[in-house]
């Protein structure tokens, strides 16, 4: 058992930096002088993200999930 636990730990904390790092290259993209982007642009990448969270979350309690294959703005 404690190798499940071993390995999950290991997964775990290289997964969720990995998450951290991808979230925080995500906010570079608001700088505007550099990018153009909507409201509704911004609406779909964060309730993307949140849907996928929450999915994440819900497969810790048990419950399956229907996830969506990738991420499109158009």
């Amino acid at each position: 058992m404690r190798d499940k636990r071993g390995k999950f730990v290991s997964l775990a904390e290289s997964r969720v930096n990995r998450a951290i790092k991808d979230i925080r290259l995500i906010g570079n993209l608001s700088n505007r002088s550099a990018y153009a982007y909507g409201e509704d642009d911004i609406r779909k990448i964060f309730r993307t993200l949140q849907k996928e969270l929450d999915a994440a979350k819900s497969r810790f309690g048990g419950d399956a999930d229907a996830r969506e294959e990738g991420f499109r703005l158009e």
